[in-house]
């Protein structure tokens, strides 16, 4: 094997793992070669769970950690743990990751206002609004 073809090998990938516990998790992975056999370094594992929201007959997507009580992000697991592996290039999946990742640690739901979530205005004027839009009605 050349340099070329171990960087390659070495190199980090989104992927979804079906383990022979019959988890499915998806993670960044980075293979690596131990003495004689290969290990997965998971890097902030996770589930996705499709969920019905009733009142909208809609899907979501719910993200939760794959291990809840732990604080790492690293995780290696060997080979014999993996049923099957699929590198991933879905945009949307990826992206709705990183989000998860974004988001995990803050502590509120709170957004900060900047001027590109539209118009803002003061109580008085949005109850002005209210009023004259709920007297047209």
């Amino acid at each position: 094997m050349d340099k070329n073809e171990k960087k390659e090998k070495d190199e980090e990938f989104f992927a979804v793992l079906k383990l022979v516990s019959g988890e499915e998790i998806f993670a960044n992975v980075q293979p690596c070669e131990e003495e004689d056999k290969t290990i997965l370094i998971l890097d902030t594992p996770v589930i996705f769970e499709t969920v019905m929201i009733r009142n909208m007959g809609m899907g979501a997507i719910k993200v939760m950690p794959w291990m809840n009580i732990v604080k790492d992000n690293l995780f290696v697991m060997d080979m014999d743990k993996v049923m099957t592996m699929s590198e991933i290039h879905d945009e949307d999946i990826i992206r709705i990751y990183n989000r998860y990742l974004q988001d995990k640690d803050r502590e509120t739901n709170e957004s900060k206002i900047n001027k590109d979530m539209g118009f803002l205005s003061s109580i008085s004027d949005a109850r002005v609004f209210l009023e004259k839009l709920y007297k047209s009605s």
